[in-house]
């Protein structure tokens, strides 16, 4: 098989000169690597910024983390001014401090998810190159940098690329623990740093942070019939750890809030995962075209996964291997997100890291010939992207006019174009044999392509962003100007404002603050009617039916913005 440049490390000689020195083809290849990496690491952060926020969730992440740095209040979360305890506060922790060191904008609200995802790939990398070899650690670090879904998800403002980041953590570590090479002294420092990941996943997301690695320890026991995980665990340090990582906050923040350990417990996590009250239903099969499409460009390599491809001597052991591990941490994650009755898209992403690592312990004993086939799947992908953006128009609609879709389109062939390309040299590289050129060409291509694809994606974010419409109304409004949000909300709106809005007979997710600090908000459209009569200047924002409504019925109001979903009305 041909040697691939950026992995050979034996010598090789030619008629009339001496063999290349081993040590010299180790640095080259680390040059080369670091190069890729210093581009790839430009790339991934200078988009962050490049792009408005848009609503749900990158609005409301950065409006939490922007009132606890200018409120100083680093205990108890408030959305809008509200108290909000869906969520524990280490992003909010995180995000605040970006604020205050970059400043308000797009690039400080979503550097976390960001760093949270370029730090899984590291981590992804460096555990396949200690468990497998040098080789399979850079694989595994190209295919965890250009999976769709860990690309898109580390480039939008969610709570989920930290929540990976610890899951991950958590995962390799045990894995490296337990792997052969590692002394008694270096297994337990992996062990501890397990259960401080742990930590870390708890407090981004609650209770998943140690729900999935639990599961995952008693199946994969069961499964194997071996107990030697659970006895390496370190139980006693490992829990004083877990504990004086995460108690400190849930205590404060309880001794402040009387009620919250029911509202957090309950009802965000065993409410939200057993019912469909938080309308985020969705049939058993909702994830598994999430998973199809978020694994591109190795989807094609999705069935084979599975297969082991040891000698008949090792799959007949029972000792649990890492790829007995990684196969129930993605059956798991899958199926439990599956089962639940609250879904969103992103929740599956902490399988993802662990399908990368799959991957590269499989491409250690395919043959080159065979992934050439795989690489059909992808182009394929990219050619229905490609034939569907030359028909965009076909696509608009009142609320999606052709000319928001029409750049997305031009960047969906752009994107296509640089795939194919990345792809066609990957075919190239492995007629050759060289299957690990041939996994960074395709890494290269589909990350480019998938970035050029994200940064387009701002012009159709823009209808669901407060970004042009703040432009417009702050230079209206004075520092006591009350704004508020008639029947309708959204979660960008105080970031781009930067001011809290006063919510007007809209309920939702501030259930909980509303019925806390009832004052803070108005009940009633009448109320709000009788509130803005009183009032010098003042600013609404609401939708068009909510101001024919008002219209009608005699409310003195000046339109300064209106878009096809929403508008903006002034007094005087």
């Amino acid at each position: 098989m041909t040697e691939d440049p950026i992995t050979a490390t034996s010598t090789r000689a030619s008629a009339g000169r001496p063999a290349a020195p081993a040590a010299r083809n180790t640095a080259t290849a680390s040059r080369w690597l670091l190069v890729w990496l210093g581009l790839l690491a430009l790339v991934w952060f200078a988009s962050l910024g490049t792009r408005s926020l848009v609503h749900p969730d990158e609005g409301r992440y950065a409006s939490l983390a922007l009132e606890m740095a200018r409120g100083g209040d680093w205990v108890t979360p408030r959305l809008n001014g509200l108290l909000y305890f869906e969520k524990p506060a280490l992003q909010y922790w995180i995000g605040a401090l970006s604020f205050l060191t970059f400043g308000v904008n797009e690039f400080a609200a979503r550097l976390w998810p960001g760093i949270a995802g370029f730090l899984t790939v590291l981590a992804v990398g460096f555990t396949a190159g200690r468990l497998w070899g040098r080789e399979a650690g850079i694989r595994a670090l190209a295919i965890a940098a250009s999976t769709t879904w860990i690309v898109v998800n580390s480039h939008y403002l969610t709570l989920d690329a930290g929540l990976t980041l610890f899951l991950t953590l958590a995962l390799c570590a045990v894995l490296l623990a337990d792997h052969a090479g590692a002394d008694a002294r270096t297994r337990r420092r992996w062990i501890w740093l397990a259960w401080a990941a742990m930590a870390g996943a708890v407090l981004s997301k609650g209770l998943v942070g140690i729900v999935i690695p639990g599961a995952v320890l008693v199946f994969v026991s069961l499964w194997r019939r071996d107990l030697s995980l659970w006895r390496g665990m370190h139980w006693l340090s490992g829990l004083l750890i877990f504990f004086v990582l995460t108690a400190p906050w849930f205590v404060l923040v309880s001794l402040r809030n009387p009620g919250f350990a029911q509202f957090f417990f309950i009802h965000e996590h065993f409410t939200r995962y057993l019912t469909e009250e938080h309308q985020r239903e969705g049939a058993w099969w909702y994830y598994l075209p999430l998973l199809l499409a978020g694994m591109l460009p190795w989807t094609g390599a999705l069935p084979w996964l599975l297969q082991d491809g040891r000698s008949a001597a090792d799959r007949s052991a029972r000792r649990v291997t890492p790829r007995h591990v990684l196969i129930v941490w993605s059956v798991f994650v899958l199926v439990f997100f599956s089962a639940s009755g609250s879904k969103l898209p992103s929740y599956i992403l902490p399988m993802f890291p662990a399908l990368a690592l799959l991957l590269a312990f499989r491409l250690r004993d395919v043959p080159a010939a065979v992934l050439r086939w795989h690489l059909l799947v992808p182009a394929l992908a990219w050619v229905i992207v490609l034939v569907a953006s030359t028909q965009s128009a076909r696509f608009a609609s009142p609320a999606t006019p052709a000319e928001v879709l029409a750049p997305l389109a031009s960047a969906a062939r752009v994107g296509g174009a640089l795939f194919l390309v990345g792809a066609a040299v990957a075919w190239r590289f492995l007629g050759n044999g060289r299957i690990t050129a041939a996994v960074l060409s395709l890494a290269l291509g589909h990350f480019a392509a998938t970035t050029v694809v994200l940064q387009a994606h701002n012009g159709f974010g823009q209808l669901k962003s407060a970004a042009a419409l703040a432009a417009v109304v702050r230079p209206l409004l004075d520092a006591d100007t009350p704004v508020f949000a008639v029947r309708t909300y959204d979660q960008t709106l105080p970031f781009y404002l930067q001011r809290n809005v006063v919510l007007v007979d809209y309920v939702d997710e501030f259930a909980l603050g509303e019925q806390r600090e009832p004052g803070r908000t108005i009940a009633t459209l009448d109320d709000f009617m009788a509130r803005w009569r009183t009032l010098p200047r003042a600013a609404a924002y609401m939708s068009p039916l909510t101001w024919v409504e008002l219209h009608e019925r005699g409310l003195p109001m000046r339109v300064v913005f209106q878009d096809l979903r929403r508008l903006v009305v002034v007094k005087p």
